[in-house]
């Protein structure tokens, strides 16, 4: 049961829930018990907790997660959780306490990430590289994991080819950027032009400023694009596509028009949803340790700024990831 918060208390911990959807201001921390890792779990004190445009989305009552979650509020968003391993659960036998961990947890209808204290399946959670911070290695997962799944298991990219990302500088589009660099492609990016030389020092060979030039007019013969912007501007993006390219979207609220509007000129377009996967998490943690990848960072927000965070996330215009500091 959630009660006002005792900060003096050592077994309980401070989380963020709702109980009803709506604006930023139904966000609040409470207080309520830690919880006790059940078989395959491992309790993780959180660092950092990434937040997701999914995350505003959910809150407002939008989509199908909120749709799902409806009748069993309040609840606790948050599904990016880094963090230090505190306890594990019988049947664990791949982490023991003390680890640096990082996953995408409670994915989709459990969440849970805006918290001091987090429960995992142990199988969800990769080991942190030595060179990431917790905090920031905390806004990693689920726009990595999108990105990599996007890029390399829909669009199966190939070093060489020519690929095309919208939103070269948001939380999905900075990682996919560098990910598609990494496997030798041509990286072409749309941006505003305050994140041309962000996206320059990243490697990108050509950043498109959205608001003076139409990238249509551009680019043409691309293999991949990765549309992270939906509607229109994915309809617009077929028309730079090779007879053999494909479009991944990744909006799902305006998909399947733009998978129609590409079947309707017999060209290749998906979308497609995200989902855990440690393996892919441990690839990117390698890349990540070789200094082929980096997070950016925007803002950290303390667990009780969660509201400000929200406002941010919503505006549409952040630069890398928005996490919340847990520690």
């Amino acid at each position: 049961m959630d009660t006002p918060i005792d900060h003096n208390s050592e077994s309980s911990m401070k989380k963020v829930v709702y109980h009803q959807f709506g604006e930023r201001d139904v966000l609040e921390v409470v207080s309520s018990d830690i919880p006790s890792p059940q078989q395959g779990e491992v309790l993780i004190r959180v660092h950092g907790a990434g937040l997701n445009p999914i995350d505003w989305k959910t809150r407002k009552g939008f989509g199908f997660v909120a749709q799902q979650i409806e009748s069993s509020l309040p609840w606790t968003p948050g599904y990016d959780v880094a963090g230090e391993v505190v306890a594990i659960g019988d049947g664990v036998t791949t982490l023991a306490p003390g680890d640096r961990v990082m996953g995408l947890v409670g994915f989709p209808l459990n969440g849970g990430g805006y918290s001091e204290y987090a429960l995992a399946a142990a199988d969800e959670l990769a080991v942190v590289p030595e060179e990431l911070d917790l905090v920031t290695a905390g806004a990693l997962p689920l726009a990595a994991l999108t990105a990599w799944q996007a890029l390399f298991e829909v669009a199966e990219l190939e070093q060489g080819q020519k690929i095309l990302v919208h939103a070269g500088a948001g939380g999905v589009g900075h990682l996919a950027v560098q990910f598609a660099l990494a496997h030798g492609a041509h990286v072409i990016a749309t941006a505003s032009v305050g994140n041309r030389d962000f996206l320059a020092e990243l490697g990108v060979h050509e950043v498109i400023d959205y608001n003076t030039t139409d990238f249509a007019d551009e680019c043409f013969g691309l293999d991949v694009v990765l549309d992270l912007v939906g509607g229109e501007t994915g309809k617009r993006s077929l028309r730079t596509l090779g007879e053999s390219g494909v479009l991944v979207t990744i909006p799902t609220v305006t998909a399947d028009e733009v998978i129609s509007a590409a079947e309707a000129q017999g060209l290749k377009a998906y979308g497609m949803t995200v989902r855990p996967d440690v393996f892919h998490l441990d690839e990117i943690a390698e890349l990540i340790e070789d200094g082929d990848v980096k997070v950016h960072i925007e803002k950290a927000f303390k667990l009780d700024q969660a509201a400000q965070a929200h406002e941010l996330l919503e505006g549409g215009h952040v630069r890398g990831k928005l996490v919340l500091d847990c520690s």
